[in-house]
């Protein structure tokens, strides 16, 4: 029959008072630290590492709705906050950008396009005829200013397709329409200076309403920074062509 043998062992680290002493005497070696496991750290899914400020700002309109639903973010309270936040800020986006350039419409879009406009929209309405000069001159200035201030609504229409019987003699006319009603009416190229420049007929619609939106519409500041805006780069231009002028008569 096997001999078996059973050896006690204490607990890990235990000492007895005789080695203690032995310990403090030089006897028996130091003794040694007991055994301890290291820290567990769990490995982190991408999915549920904390999410930020900057983790939220890359995510869509439609990424945020489906982020509602998102159990990792039960902790981030101000995820619904940041959420509507965001979502104002893109539709003001669209709202400031939601034009941009001289839109054609025939006499049966002018209900829906112009007179049923939203409140917060100002309508410059161009009536023209291809091969009038001086509706040539204005074009131009038009497409710029649409393409500077893309809150403002410019439209184009054959001015007989506007109003029938229109003379030709009244060419070009601008008609400035805001929450339904007409605000102001430009008959003639005369009204926008000797040269037509952009900057002239912007002076011209903003002389009593912000016409031209810079994202505050309808406030005086607004209008004023406009003004001031425009008188500038007025100036600007003004002293440019001065100087290529100087110069062209030095060469010669």
């Amino acid at each position: 029959m096997a001999d078996y043998h059973f050896v006690y062992k204490d607990v890990e680290g235990a000492s007895t008072q005789w080695d203690d002493i032995q310990r403090k005497l030089g006897n028996l070696p130091p003794k040694p630290a007991p055994f301890r496991p290291p820290i567990f750290v769990p490995a982190q899914d991408e999915d549920l590492k904390p999410k930020d400020k900057a983790w939220i700002d890359e995510k869509t309109e439609e990424e945020l709705e489906d982020l509602e639903d998102d159990a990792a973010l039960d902790d981030y309270q101000f995820l619904e906050e940041y959420r509507k936040k965001r979502l104002a800020e893109m539709r003001e986006t669209c709202r400031v950008s939601r034009f941009g350039s001289v839109i054609p419409i025939s006499g049966s879009d002018f209900v829906r396009e112009v007179s049923q406009a939203p409140p917060d929209v100002w309508v410059v309405v161009f009536l023209f005829k291809e091969g009038i000069p001086e509706c040539g001159q204005l074009m131009p200035c038009l497409e710029e200013l649409a393409a500077r201030y893309p809150a403002t609504k410019f439209v184009k229409i054959i001015s007989t397709d506007c109003i029938p019987n229109y003379p030709d003699r009244n060419l070009p006319t601008l008609l400035v329409y805001n929450n339904g009603a007409v605000k102001a009416t430009y008959v003639g190229l005369h009204h926008f200076g000797r040269r037509c420049t952009p900057e002239g007929v912007a002076l011209v619609l903003c002389q009593s309403d912000p016409v031209l939106d810079d994202g505050q519409s309808g406030s005086d500041s607004s209008r004023k920074a406009i003004i001031d805006g425009v008188r500038k780069r007025f100036i600007e231009k003004v002293v440019t062509q001065h100087e290529d002028d100087e110069d062209g008569s030095l060469s010669d």
